[in-house]
């Protein structure tokens, strides 16, 4: 939202747009190459990073029509409800979206690998052990060993709730009308950002050639990594929408009263943030 955002006398809404069909079509690029980059195929990483980079030129079309209503005076009081009604059921989307996939976490090793261990399936597999991280009852898996939470994944924590608190001061800057603080510790938040998925890309790398543990490594592995790289790609969202923010603080866009832009990034990165708690806390400690 910008300052000019209460003016318009009408609910503004826009016209047919083909952002949406264009966002689904590379993010459903940028999955099929992943998917075929991980399988050892390839043409994968190429299809990878087409997806990624035709992503990216939607974002900047789609945020920039969005600014451009925005600072022409189209939007109202009632508009900037309707985002944040929309930011809010979205960040309730994405909390549905990680619960699921903590459930299959809690699912496998809570329920799944108890029951394996148990006395009956001691015929089946009588030199299975019942704890996680194994390479399952038929060893059709190869040897690995499992992430700890020193040193990498303590740093990342680190990183990403001095990020929150970067933030949190940036926003009480920019409620104060200091756009230069403001802009100085947002962009601190997106230093950190990137930090942690500088890490985070070496921890992977660390995982495959000296841990030997990939997505293929039973259900550990793949819970471990669907996490940890669903939760890499919201950062690097967050770290994108932060960066559009800054760029709109530095060219004067919002006002201490008005700036629902930065607030519902704000809303975003925090969730990520705490989503990472749980992260670190059931795949790393427990």
């Amino acid at each position: 939202m910008s300052a000019q955002h209460a003016n318009a006398p009408y609910y503004f809404v826009p016209g047919p747009s083909r952002w949406p069909a264009a966002a689904g079509m590379s993010l459903l690029t940028l999955m099929l190459g992943a998917s075929a980059w991980v399988n050892d195929a390839s043409w994968g990483s190429y299809i990878t990073w087409a997806g990624l980079l035709g992503f990216l030129v939607v974002l900047y079309k789609w945020f920039g029509d969005a600014i451009g209503e925005s600072e022409g005076g189209m939007y109202n009081k009632r508009i900037d409800a309707s985002y944040r009604w929309s930011m809010s059921w979205f960040i309730f989307s994405e909390v549905m979206f990680f619960g699921a996939f903590f459930g299959a976490l809690f699912y496998a090793r809570s329920i799944s690998m108890p029951w394996l261990g148990d006395l009956d399936h001691k015929i089946l597999w009588p030199d299975f052990a019942a704890h996680w991280g194994n390479v399952g009852p038929a060893g059709t898996v190869e040897a690995f060993t499992t992430m700890g939470p020193f040193w990498i994944p303590t740093i990342n924590t680190a990183l990403l709730l001095t990020s929150g608190v970067t933030l949190t001061l940036s926003h009480h800057a920019l409620r104060e009308n200091h756009r230069g603080k403001t802009a100085f510790w947002l962009a601190a938040t997106v230093l950190l950002g990137a930090i942690f998925m500088g890490f985070q890309v070496y921890e992977y790398m660390h995982a495959y050639s000296e841990l030997n543990l990939k997505l293929t490594s039973g259900v550990y592995g793949s819970t471990f990594f669907l996490l940890t790289g669903f939760h890499g790609f919201h950062v690097t969202l967050g770290a994108i929408m932060l960066s559009v923010v800054l760029y709109r603080v530095m060219k004067g866009h919002f006002t201490p009263d008005n700036h629902f832009a930065f607030e519902g990034a704000a809303w975003y990165w925090h969730f990520v943030d705490v989503v990472w708690l749980g992260l670190y806390v059931v795949v790393y400690w427990l």
